[in-house]
């Protein structure tokens, strides 16, 4: 086992309330986490190591992070990019809520961890548009032409759209699949979608330089803290949900990475980064635990959703996120 853990992680996804769980975590083991918030999407993170980690080598790092509502997950597994999880050093790995035990790439998560879950909606500033609930409003308002952003993430802003023109995203056919992009390019081509990002849309929100964008759910909440002009609400049509999982990628230490996502299933630990990143844990007790530190959190519907929150979001259809025409089709929206 290493003294030291390199770990790739999205922005806005960590506690930073001292003493961090990173401090916490050294403390107790000995092991210095060195923690890169270089992920800003998937596909452009992967572009990024598949090189390597096709040739059999390593990327200096020991845990990196893939959302299951892109091919990538299950794509890393196939291609032998990642290493089996050392499970006889995850004791905690018991406390894994029983919704994310067997997901399609990787059934009995042998290779990988929810790190969390999230919701992708919409946040908009107050001071420079009125309330956007809906993907009409988002794609059509011509107060707002020049001032929206859209994701990058093929699931996200299509999966939303596909919702807004009443088709579901769980279910994608060719024909809903062409709706939601063509109406997606229609909005490109009229100027009313000023970029498409991936999580660096934050600066651009937090800065007022956009008046709405499609964002996801602990973001706005962390941003909120500095800016209390932004909101987020799920659009009236439906939002779509999302987990994002840690892997051990090809030349990293499966004990040392192993070690550190048992800590993180630890339910006080997992509360303390919940609250922090302000997503959706996958790890048992985590609400109890984190109304010991913060008795308004189970408020709070970005983190503990209700049953009603849940009832409105959805899931990407899994098939659809490897159509290679699908993906093409895409990638010439983003002008890639």
């Amino acid at each position: 086992m290493l003294d030291v853990l390199n770990f790739s992680n999205w922005t806005y996804y960590i506690d930073t309330k001292k003493p961090t769980t990173f401090e916490q975590f050294k403390e107790k083991t000995g092991i210095t986490v060195n923690y890169y918030e270089d992920i800003d999407d998937n596909a452009t993170y992967f572009a990024k190591v598949q090189g390597p980690l096709r040739q059999g080598q390593g990327i200096d790092r020991d845990i990196f992070v893939f959302t299951d509502n892109s091919r990538f997950p299950g794509l890393l597994v196939n291609e032998g990019y990642v290493q089996k999880l050392d499970k006889s050093l995850i004791p905690n790995m018991s406390n894994l809520i029983s919704a994310q035990a067997s997901p399609p790439f990787d059934p009995n998560r042998d290779y990988s961890l929810p790190w969390f879950s999230g919701i992708t909606g919409i946040a908009w500033n107050t001071k420079l548009t009125e309330p956007v609930r809906t993907m009409e409003q988002f794609f059509t308002d011509p107060k707002l032409k020049g001032k929206v952003t859209m994701l990058q993430e093929l699931a996200d802003s299509v999966g939303l759209t596909m919702l807004g023109n009443g088709d579901d995203p769980s279910k994608v056919t060719p024909e809903t699949f062409d709706s939601a992009v063509s109406t997606i390019k229609d909005a490109v081509d009229s100027g009313q979608i000023q970029k498409f990002y991936g999580n660096a849309y934050t600066v651009p929100l937090a800065k007022g330089d956009v008046a709405a964008a499609i964002a996801w759910s602990g973001d706005v909440t962390q941003l909120k803290a500095d800016n209390p002009d932004l909101e987020w609400e799920i659009p009236e049509s439906g939002g779509m949900i999302w987990t994002d999982n840690m892997f051990i990628p090809t030349g990293g230490s499966v004990p040392t990475a192993s070690t550190y996502m048992n800590s993180v299933y630890d339910p006080t630990v997992a509360a303390q980064i919940t609250l922090g990143a302000g997503y959706i844990s996958s790890v048992q007790g985590v609400k109890e635990e984190a109304e010991k530190i913060d008795p308004e959190a189970a408020s709070v519907q970005t983190i503990f959703p209700t049953e009603e929150t849940l009832s409105q979001v959805h899931q990407y259809d899994s098939a659809a996120l490897n159509d290679k025409e699908f993906i093409k089709t895409w990638q010439g929206v983003l002008g890639q």
